[in-house]
């Protein structure tokens, strides 16, 4: 199912041929009333669209964890049929977490939209034997393609349209990449697929990481941001609350995969586990190492974090946005 297939197209009223009194109205009165009709239109049409889509999905009835587990097993063997059932269950989960990014650039409608190209995503990687409820799974993935779009959105306002253009050709491949090798590609793996300088791909991917996103930056100095893994205090949607949670309950549990010290700096840097996020330098003062060690002991402890979430079908884009400070 898709936003296009619930949306119908609404007979409009056109009140532009109305004469009042049998004379025409005034030209620049016409011009600023046809001006604000077309703009409630437009958002009186938009909000039509968005309930008229919420309303279809609602017939969509949810999965229990039982359900859940067949489905998902036939969908991994290609059975077209569960793997329809365990989207149309879950478009519900796609609208209550666009919610959250409302206001920030794009319309629900597109941040829906968006947001179902993620639970699709999930719906093909997610392997039920691994322990996951399906719903805390698809959240990262939901995540990760809505903050992409987002992050896309704030590009195209900040940066020349010619490099646009140019980094939305490595992000693509990038993105093509890592589907097929199931990592995030290093920049000499662009390189080679592009037949480009590793130097080239490097700074447009640096600059890349230094784009301001539309999301608030944890921490004073903006260079960070953990995306949304702890709960959001401003919503109170039970559902929502509970996957995030067990997205930070597994987080945690994954810290405690790694070796103390690369624990500790991720920890710190990061504000989990009761910590402040805090820069390299902070962090190196606070244990008694150099800002260059730090750095090395963060790099190690993502890398093993990476290998973690890899083997549980996840990536790291889901979580950090990392940049050097």
């Amino acid at each position: 199912m898709s936003i296009s297939n619930a949306v119908t197209k609404n007979e409009e009223f056109d009140g532009r041929n109305v004469n009042i009194a049998n004379g025409e109205l005034p030209q620049e009165t016409t011009n600023k009333e046809t001006a604000e009709k077309e703009s409630f239109d437009a958002s009186t049409k938009s909000l039509d669209a968005t309930q008229l889509y919420l309303g279809e999905i609602g017939f969509s009835p949810l999965l229990t964890a039982e359900e859940e587990v067949l489905y998902a097993r036939r969908a991994l063997k290609g059975d077209e049929a569960a793997r329809k059932r365990m989207i149309e269950s879950n478009l519900r989960l796609v609208v209550k977490i666009s919610r959250r990014y409302s206001n920030r650039g794009l319309a629900l409608l597109d941040l829906i939209e968006e947001g179902n190209l993620g639970l699709i995503r999930a719906v093909e990687k997610f392997d039920p034997e691994r322990g996951f409820r399906f719903s805390t799974y698809a959240t990262w993935w939901i995540r990760q393609t809505i903050e992409r779009a987002l992050m896309n959105q704030t590009r195209t306002i900040r940066l020349p349209i010619h490099v646009v253009k140019e980094l939305n050709i490595y992000l693509r491949t990038a993105r093509e990449l890592s589907q097929k090798l199931d990592h995030e590609p290093t920049a000499e793996e662009i390189a080679l697929k592009l037949d480009k300088p590793v130097g080239d791909v490097s700074k447009m991917l640096r600059l890349n990481e230094r784009i301001s996103s539309v999301d608030t930056p944890i921490g004073g100095d903006g260079e960070k941001a953990l995306l949304d893994i702890i709960p959001d205090s401003t919503h109170s949607d039970p559902e929502v609350s509970t996957q995030d949670d067990d997205i930070k309950a597994s987080l945690i549990h994954w810290l405690d995969e790694l070796n103390p010290k690369q624990k500790e700096v991720l920890a710190r840097r990061f504000g989990l586990l009761g910590y402040e996020p805090s820069t390299l330098e902070e962090v190196g003062r606070e244990i008694c190492l150099t800002r260059e060690r730090v750095r090395q002991i963060q790099v190690e402890g993502l890398r093993r974090l990476r290998d973690i979430l890899i083997k549980q079908g996840l990536n790291m884009e889901s979580l950090f946005n990392i940049e050097d400070d």
